[in-house]
């Protein structure tokens, strides 16, 4: 398990492997933008070439990519991880990328391979530091198996079979866009109603549910939105979360909601600011 494959080099994959490495473990990383392994490279991991290269040899392969178009170039692409995965071999999908994603990782991989999903809920902050939170989907001996090297990464926690892991991503993303737009709206409502928009956001951070209110209000302030959740992901999450109600039979009517108010901001400010963005944007339109 001390010889790791990582695939995807975004703004949390590169502080998780950098967690891997500090661990001692043996890691080949890989990303299809060459430059971002570079950092890893000096700081002792093996560049790979393509995925197929990184996983060679590898007993455990992460993946952390964008969306599900990502993973499938990852995994099933020209030079594609899973033309060299090992029989035995455990691939961690760290993902957002919903239960059916992963389930139809594993039809296609095992039992050569297998999958377990493993979602994390935190951003860079708590990626550098090694405080995500990770929701596992696995069998209980599995999860014991990979407990101790997402322990460097944060605090892994079993929620379930496959594929619960990626389920519960979903639901927490969808109360952290409803919380973000009901704010956007609590906001907008007291200010057109002639409150101050300075003594609406002390009093609206200071409760209970006004963490993400508290965290972004600076930005909120200026103007300016360094991403820590982009807004892109946030958009294709809330459509997973839509596309995952729609297969349970259930609605989601909250979603939905936020999804209009998402997509709204980043017709205004563009996929790459942070998702707060969306609190700018609600006001805006007050």
């Amino acid at each position: 398990m001390s010889r790791i494959a990582f695939l995807g080099l975004g703004r949390m994959g590169q502080p998780m492997a950098r967690r891997l490495l500090g661990a001692g473990h043996e890691l080949a990383v890989w990303d299809p933008l060459e430059e971002r392994s570079r950092p890893l490279a000096e700081a002792g991991a093996r560049a790979a070439e393509s995925p197929a290269d990184a996983v060679a040899g590898a007993g455990l392969v992460i993946s952390m990519v964008a969306d599900p178009a990502a993973l499938g170039t990852a995994l099933f692409g020209d030079g594609g991880a899973a033309q060299a995965l090992g029989r035995g071999a455990l691939l961690l999908e760290m993902s957002t990328v919903g239960p059916s994603a992963v389930h139809d990782l594993a039809v296609r991989l095992e039992p050569d391979a297998e999958v377990v999903d493993a979602p994390v809920l935190g951003s860079i902050p708590e990626a550098e530091a090694g405080r995500l939170i990770i929701m596992v989907g696995a069998s209980p001996a599995t999860f014991e198996l990979v407990a101790p090297v997402l322990a460097a990464m944060g605090t892994p926690r079993l929620v379930g079979a496959r594929g619960s892991g990626a389920a519960l991503k979903l639901a927490v993303n969808l109360s952290l866009f409803g919380v973000a737009t009901a704010l956007g709206e609590a906001m907008a409502l007291a200010t057109s109603l002639g409150v101050e928009s300075g003594v609406a956001a002390d009093v609206l951070a200071s409760a209970p549910w006004g963490a993400l209110l508290r965290s972004r209000r600076g930005m909120i302030e200026s103007g300016t939105f360094p991403a820590q959740l982009r807004m892109g992901l946030a958009v294709k999450d809330s459509h997973l979360i839509r596309e995952a109600a729609e297969a349970a039979g259930m609605r989601v009517p909250v979603s939905g909601a936020a999804l209009g108010w998402l997509e709204a901001a980043q017709r205004r400010f563009g996929p790459d600011v942070d998702f707060a963005a969306v609190i700018a944007e609600i006001m805006r339109q007050s």
